[in-house]
Parts: structure tokens; C-alpha cells; sequence
């Protein structure tokens, strides 16, 4: 089964196609020929998953589905959340976003964080959300080289390695994005 994957992130296309396969065909934006960008405007990771799966659908009749993703950190009132990719500013520059959250978290004891996501499914004109969370902690630099956005500051709970340090097969396993697709490929198969 092919279904369009509303993103434009390699790292994250790459991600989902590994945990998708191999039962469905994941294709991007990029692959279907749509290099627009979906605006999010929602306040909650929610409706931004919504916003782009709907785009889709009612742009290209598609089965699609969208993800949005945040880093939630308690000291810093669960900021970044729905602004995790744009946190330094527009251009989401990752290593921009990690070195304001290490700034902000300097002196900190507190580095309890979360990663949420949730995923927006349009299939066949119906809609379904599926979400997943890990919790973790915030180290004090960067680890590792795997994975995209602030994988290199994010320590799961029950672990010693950072998600960048981890091999894709042990981060699907237990990661935020993993849980929900898990989820999302549970109902796939149902259905």
C-alpha cells in the first residue's frame, strides 16, 4: 500500500519509511512532486499534524498522513512544544534550537523533557490521531551524530545514550514518533 507522508524532512521521511516497511510505501512532498510549503498555524502539535494531512488530502486525494512533534521541557514550561522546529527562529535551524535550549537549562537541575507526537491520518476521507511520548532528560551538550533536530541533547528514560547516539532500530523502538506510527500501523492493519 502507498501512502504520502506530508513532510518535506528527509530525516524523518527516512525515519517513518524504516518503521513502514515493509508492508507500505512511504512517499514525501518531495516525491509526489509538491515542493510547497504547509503553513502551521495550529497552537497544538494536534492541529498542525491536522493542517498538513488535510492539505494534502483535499490537494492531491491522497491516503496521507502528518506528524508534528515537540520538545517539551519543564523548566522552561514545556517550551519549546509546537514551536520545536522554529524555536532559535524561521529558518529551524537544529543547532541553533539546541543551543538556546543549553543556554536557557545553564545552572539548571532540572532538565526533565519530554518529546510528544502526534499523527494526523486522512484515509480514504476519514480521519484517525494516533500519538506517542517518551520521557527523558536534557544533557548538559551534544552526543552523538544519528538522527536530526535535538536528538543529540535527549536522553530516554532507562538509558544511557543520547537518541543521536542510538542505532535507528533501538530509537524506533521506543521514541515518540515510533510509539504513534506504531499505532498508526496497528489500524493500517485492521483495516
Amino acid at each position: 500500500m502507498k501512502l504520502v507522508f506530508a513532510t518535506h524532512n528527509p530525516g524523518k521521511l527516512q525515519e517513518v519509511r524504516e518503521l513502514l516497511a515493509p508492508d507500505y510505501e512511504v512517499i514525501g512532498l518531495d516525491e509526489l512532486g509538491d515542493h510547497d510549503e504547509i503553513e502551521e498555524t495550529a497552537m497544538t502539535l494536534e492541529g498542525n499534524a491536522w493542517i498538513k494531512a488535510r492539505t494534502v488530502w483535499q490537494k492531491h486525494g491522497l491516503s496521507c498522513f502528518s506528524d508534528d512533534t515537540g520538545l517539551e521541557i519543564a523548566a522552561l514550561d514545556n517550551a519549546p512544544g509546537v514551536f520545536s522546529a522554529r524555536y532559535a527562529g524561521p529558518s529551524k535551524d537544529a543547532d541553533a534550537n539546541m543551543d538556546k535550549v543549553l543556554l536557557k537549562l545553564e545552572g539548571s537541575s532540572n532538565r526533565k523533557a519530554r518529546f510528544r507526537t502526534a499523527v494526523a491520518l486522512v484515509f480514504n476521507g476519514n480521519e484517525h490521531l494516533f500519538e506517542g511520548t517518551v520521557n527523558g532528560e536534557i544533557s548538559t551538550s551534544r552526543s552523538g551524530s544519528k538522527g536530526f533536530g535535538y536528538d543529540p541533547i535527549f536522553t530516554p528514560h532507562g538509558y544511557t545514550e543520547s537518541f543521536a547516539e542510538m542505532d535507528a532500530k533501538t530509537k524506533n523502538e521506543i521514541s515518540h514518533r515510533g510509539l504513534a506510527i506504531k499505532k498508526l500501523v496497528a489500524f493500517l492493519k485492521a483495516h
